[in-house]
């Protein structure tokens, strides 16, 4: 079982959640990036890095990712292939992803990359704030307390 980091966009504040978490459970934690980013010296955390291109942060962490595994990531496409390959998904602010709900939310980021793309919507995500943050870290400690690693 290991939590899978989706880490060239993951905010810090989430991260210094993740490395708690793996420091108090003990469960494997790879962060897979693009580029060099510092990670914790602990047994259990690793960073991954993979050669720079279109998804190749997300092919990697399909390709090695087991059903019992988490993994975080706020792209919906990855998502998608996590939980088809019948893993969990949990964005930033503490949303999973579910068979029920991965399907619309791949449906509403291709409409508003279509409408950002034909100008008429502009900007992204607000910023996380305190509230999604712990949003995140109670989800994850569900999720963390549902496996028995507590």
């Amino acid at each position: 079982m290991r939590i899978w980091v989706d880490a060239d966009a993951c905010p810090n504040p989430v991260k210094e959640i993740l490395y708690r978490v793996a420091a108090r459970t003990g469960l494997e934690l790879v962060l897979v990036a693009n580029q060099a980013i510092r990670v914790p010296r602990a047994p259990n955390v690793r960073l991954l890095q993979v050669a720079h291109g279109f998804d190749g942060a997300d092919k990697r962490i399909v390709a090695e990712l087991a059903p019992d595994d988490l993994v975080i990531t706020a792209d919906i496409p990855l998502a998608a292939a996590v939980v088809e390959k019948g893993a969990t998904g949990l964005n930033p602010r503490g949303e999973l992803y579910t068979p029920e709900n991965v399907r619309d939310r791949l449906a509403m980021r291709n409409l508003m990359d279509e409408l950002r793309g034909g100008g008429l919507v502009s900007g992204g995500p607000k910023p996380l704030d305190a509230r999604d943050r712990q949003a995140f870290a109670n989800a994850l400690d569900r999720w963390v307390a549902k496996r028995g690693t507590r």
